[in-house]
């Protein structure tokens, strides 16, 4: 068997999937194209483990090694896209970058800015900011001036 064969169709698939990686957008993709690049080292491997004719078979052993990593690896990796796409509603690998974690500057402010919006709020004439060191008995006041006024009647 002529060795050149084999390994020009390793290295166009690697290309191929090289290529995928550097191109594509989409994170399903990519893991496909990671996988191409996979099966040319593994067609690599087992090319050069018939080639020299080694008795040990060690090519073939690393290849069944590699798929056994690449079976992990994509069932890692489509589990991770999964979530990511339930949670962001799109697996575009640029939009990934938003995953990082905020410096406690942005967090904070961002927080605060938050709790600003929703305290200022009010439902049924109530306000919707907790309760303060002033108020630490939660508007229990409010409720005894409301429990005295309701035995009078207007006149």
């Amino acid at each position: 068997m002529h060795l050149a064969y084999p390994a020009t169709l390793a290295v166009l698939l690697f290309c191929v999937g090289l290529y995928g990686v550097l191109a594509r957008r989409n994170a399903i993709l990519v893991l496909m194209a990671v996988e191409l690049m996979l099966n040319a080292v593994n067609l690599n491997l087992v090319t050069f483990d018939v080639w020299l004719r080694d008795t040990l078979h060690a090519g073939q052993a690393l290849t069944l090694f590699t798929i056994a990593i690449a079976a992990a690896e994509i069932g890692i990796g489509l589990a991770i896209v999964l979530l990511v796409y339930r949670n962001r509603g799109s697996s575009d690998v640029d939009r990934l970058r938003d995953l990082k974690e905020r410096d406690d500057a942005q967090a904070g402010a961002q927080a605060g800015a938050e709790a600003g919006v929703r305290g200022a709020g009010s439902r049924d004439g109530k306000s919707l900011a907790p309760a303060t060191d002033n108020d630490a008995d939660g508007g229990s006041d409010q409720a005894r001036q409301g429990s005295s006024d309701a035995g009078r009647r207007p006149a």
